[in-house]
């Protein structure tokens, strides 16, 4: 009710304070920045969107903050007790991998948060509208987003479609990737891929019927997983990528799932659930290291052994979730 009696809830010895969900009330920052400048406080600022931050006037701590990202738990991080099974079926939230009911806990994270909790702040007016773009965003998951598509299906304007997009990028539910042009030698799509943060939370949200096995959604869950893992990593050990997927648009269409460009060098990922490969899976690659012959390419694949194809490191995907660290060095 009133950020400047902050200052009489913390104690004098305490030097650090940290504030959740600081969203909800943007004028506190106004108080945080006095507190700093004056009474010589360290602040750890936490929230789960940045929309209400990047309204006009919010003091955004300029100069004075510094920003971290958090993300979905990584196979880095859980070590020897990372499931990749259990991680394609229910996602990398903390919470489904301390529950005994991870697929109740996903559906009740979906109703509570991703709709209700959205509704409830006021980011968007109709409730059954946002459901069913949420649904119908699921089908793009991994996919060249097509906003008039999106909107078809769902029935909603594509103004609306558009600005929910916008929505699940500001509070950090969703990403889109842009495709990788530096220096392109061919004519590459413009449109971005788009991805939900969590594997488990894209198949929560992705409509089953009865004839939708779940098996049939384990190309695109892994294909999510890697992302997620090369994400986080980049972020968390400050490697400092630029990560967009690379696709052409000539009649012979070649894709690479992912390029990380940066200091570095210049890495390809094309991720693959089968277990026995044919020439066909390597087009991508081969077409990508013609234009960029300097790139480290890696195909991971379903299969246990560790392979080569010419240049292309070929890794069985759970070798790459023990490694991606050290890929990425």
């Amino acid at each position: 009710a009133s950020p400047k009696r902050l200052k009489r809830y913390l104690l004098n010895k305490n030097k650090t304070v940290i504030l959740d969900e600081v969203q909800k009330i943007p004028s506190i920052l106004d108080e945080v920045h006095r507190l700093i400048e004056n009474e010589g406080l360290q602040f750890v600022l936490t929230g789960s969107s940045a929309r209400t931050l990047k309204q006009k006037g919010v003091n955004l701590l300029a100069g004075r903050a510094l920003t971290f990202n958090f993300f979905p738990l990584t196979a880095f991080e859980l070590s020897e007790d990372f499931d990749l099974k259990f991680a394609l079926r229910f996602g990398m939230l903390p919470k489904v991998w301390g529950k005994s009911e991870p697929k109740r806990f996903l559906k009740s994270y979906v109703k509570t948060y991703l709709k209700e909790e959205i509704f409830q702040e006021g980011l968007t007016r109709s409730l059954p509208a946002f459901s069913r773009f949420l649904e119908a965003a699921s089908f793009s998951q991994g996919s060249l987003l097509n906003l008039s598509a999106v909107a078809q299906d769902c029935a909603v304007p594509r103004k609306s479609v558009e600005n929910y997009f916008e929505i699940l990028e500001d509070i950090l539910l969703g990403v889109r990737v842009p495709c990788f042009t530096m220096h392109a030698k061919r004519k590459v799509v413009t449109h971005p891929k788009f991805y939900f943060f969590d594997t488990g939370v894209f198949r929560s949200l992705r409509p089953k019927g009865p004839l939708d096995l779940d098996e049939n959604l384990d190309g695109i869950a892994l294909e999510t997983l890697v992302f997620q893992e090369l994400r986080a990593l980049n972020a968390y050990f400050e490697f400092d990528y630029a990560i967009s997927f690379w696709r052409t648009e000539s009649v012979s269409e070649f894709e690479v799932d992912f390029i990380l460009y940066g200091e570095k060098g210049l890495k390809a990922f094309e991720v693959k659930k089968i277990s026995k490969l044919r020439s066909s899976d390597f087009r991508g690659l081969k077409a990508f290291l013609e234009d960029y012959p300097m790139a480290q390419p890696y195909l991971l694949y379903g299969g246990e052994r560790e392979l080569r194809e010419g240049p292309i490191k070929i890794l069985p995907i759970s070798q790459f979730f023990k490694s991606a660290r050290q890929l990425l060095e």
